[in-house]
C-alpha cells in the first residue's frame, strides 16, 4: 500500500507556474493600478486573499464537524483536509498584512468608515462606529485569525502524534474524548467568527450603510461547498496517483452529496437575502442590490446563481455522476470558479464599481491556487496518508453508502 506520498515533479512544475502567474499579476497591477486606480488593485487582493483563507478553513471546520458526529467514513481520506488546513496559517499571515494596509493606510475607497470624517458626516456610519473602527477591526482580526490558527495546527499535531499510540480501548477513549474537546472549542469559535462577525467587518463593511443578518451564513455556505469541492479534487488526485487505498466510490459519493446538499443550501441563503430585503423595499438595504440586480453587474449577478445552483443540480443529481472520478473533477472546478466568482462580485461593486473583465482578480486567484497546491502537497509528505491508530478506521474501510 502506498501511504507515504512522494510530490510528483509535474505537481510540483504546476504550482510554481500558477504562483508565478500570480506573482507576475501583482507586479503588473502594481504599475497599471495606481494613483486613483489603485482601488482594483487593493478590491482584488482583499477578494482572493479572504476567500481561499475560507475554503482552506472549510477543510478545519470539515475535521472537527465529523469529530464531533463521530463520523467515521471520512477517517480513510482524514489527512487530505488536515494537509489543507495547514495552508491556513500561511493564508492567514496574507489577509492580515493586506487589511492592515487598508485599515491603517485609510483605504476609505475600500472601507468607508476608515476616515473619520466621513463618519462625523454619516449618522449611519456614526451609529456603527462602536464596532467599524480601526480599534475594533485589529483586535477582532488578531484574535479570529489566532484562534484560527490555533486550533487548525492543534488538530493537525494532535492526529500525527497519534499514529503512535496504541491500540488499547482506553487509548482510543482517550484519543476520542481529546479530539471532541478541541474540536468542540475550534467550533464555538468558527460559529462566533465566520458564523457571525468576520464576514461582517472584513466583507459586509465594504457596503457599510447595508446590513444582512444572513450574510455570514451566506458567506459560510459559499466558502463551505467550495471547501468540500476542494477537498474532493484532493482525494480524486491522490486515488488516481495509486494512494488513498481504502477510498472508494462510497466515499466520493458522500462528499458529492455534501457538495449537492450544500450548493442548495447556498441558493436558498442566496434567495432569502434578496427576497428579504426586496420585500421590505428600505433604502439602507436594497443599496446593495441596486448595482447587483438592476445596475452593470446584473449577469454577472444570475451568472452566479447558474454556475452555483443550477449547474451543481443538474450534475449532482445522478448517483452515477457523484461516483464518477472524471465528473466530480469537473463539478468541484465549477463550484470553486463559481464562488470565487460570487465574492468578486460581493467585493468589486462596492469598491471598483465598474464591471470589467476580472484578468487581474482572476491572475491573483490562480496565484493563490498554486499556493494552495505546494503547501498542500508538501503537508502530504509529512505523515502517512491513513490515520493507523484511530479506531474508527475500520468503520471507514467497510464504509458504504
Amino acid at each position: 500500500m502506498k501511504d507515504q506520498f512522494v510530490v510528483p515533479a509535474r505537481l510540483k512544475k504546476t504550482s510554481f507556474v500558477l504562483m508565478g502567474v500570480g506573482l507576475l499579476t501583482l507586479l503588473i497591477g502594481l504599475v497599471a493600478f495606481r494613483g486613483e486606480h489603485s482601488t482594483r488593485f487593493w478590491a482584488g487582493l482583499l477578494q482572493n486573499s479572504s476567500f481561499f483563507l475560507l475554503i482552506t478553513l472549510a477543510s478545519t471546520f470539515f475535521i472537527a464537524a465529523t469529530t464531533l458526529a463521530h463520523g467515521g467514513w471520512q477517517i480513510a481520506f482524514r489527512r487530505v483536509p488536515e494537509a489543507i488546513s495547514m495552508a491556513v496559517p500561511v493564508l492567514a499571515a496574507i489577509l492580515f498584512i493586506v487589511v492592515m494596509i487598508l485599515v491603517f493606510g485609510g483605504r476609505d475607497d475600500i472601507y468607508h468608515w476608515v476616515n473619520p470624517h466621513h463618519v462625523a458626516e454619516d449618522k449611519i456610519l456614526t451609529w456603527k462606529s462602536a464596532f467599524l473602527n480601526k480599534g475594533f477591526f485589529t483586535i477582532a482580526t488578531i484574535l479570529t485569525l489566532g484562534l484560527w490558527v490555533f486550533f487548525t495546527v492543534r488538530l493537525r499535531k494532535m492526529s500525527i502524534e497519534e499514529d503512535g499510540w496504541d491500540l488499547r480501548p482506553e487509548t482510543g477513549r482517550k484519543l476520542l474524548w481529546r479530539n471532541t474537546v478541541v474540536c468542540g472549542a475550534f467550533l464555538v469559535v468558527f460559529t462566533l467568527s465566520v458564523g457571525s462577525t468576520t464576514p461582517w467587518i472584513w466583507l459586509m463593511s465594504i457596503d457599510a450603510h447595508w446590513f444582512s443578518t444572513m450574510y455570514s451564513w451566506y458567506t459560510f455556505a459559499s466558502t463551505w461547498v467550495s471547501g468540500l469541492a476542494l477537498i474532493s479534487l484532493f482525494v480524486v488526485y491522490l486515488k488516481k496517483h495509486g494512494y488513498l487505498t481504502f477510498v472508494t466510490e462510497e466515499h466520493l459519493h458522500d462528499l458529492g452529496k455534501f457538495m449537492f446538499a450544500f450548493s442548495i443550501f447556498w441558493t436558498y441563503l442566496w434567495f432569502s437575502q434578496y427576497m428579504l430585503i426586496w420585500y421590505a423595499n428600505m433604502p439602507e438595504e436594497t443599496e446593495y442590490f441596486q448595482p447587483r440586480v438592476w445596475g452593470q453587474w446584473r449577469p454577472i449577478f444570475f451568472l452566479n446563481l447558474l454556475i452555483n445552483f443550477v449547474t451543481p443540480l443538474l450534475f449532482l443529481m445522478k448517483r452515477d455522476t457523484k461516483r464518477n472520478y472524471t465528473a466530480v473533477v469537473f463539478i468541484a472546478i465549477v463550484i470553486i470558479f463559481g464562488h470565487w466568482l460570487d465574492f468578486w462580485q460581493m467585493v468589486s461593486p462596492g469598491t471598483v464599481k465598474d464591471l470589467v473583465f476580472p484578468w487581474f482578480e482572476f491572475g491573483l486567484g490562480l496565484g493563490f491556487v498554486g499556493l494552495i497546491i505546494f503547501l498542500v502537497a508538501n503537508q502530504l509528505t509529512k505523515a502517512a496518508l491513513v490515520p493507523k491508530n484511530h479506531p474508527y478506521l475500520k468503520e471507514s474501510i467497510v464504509h458504504h453508502t
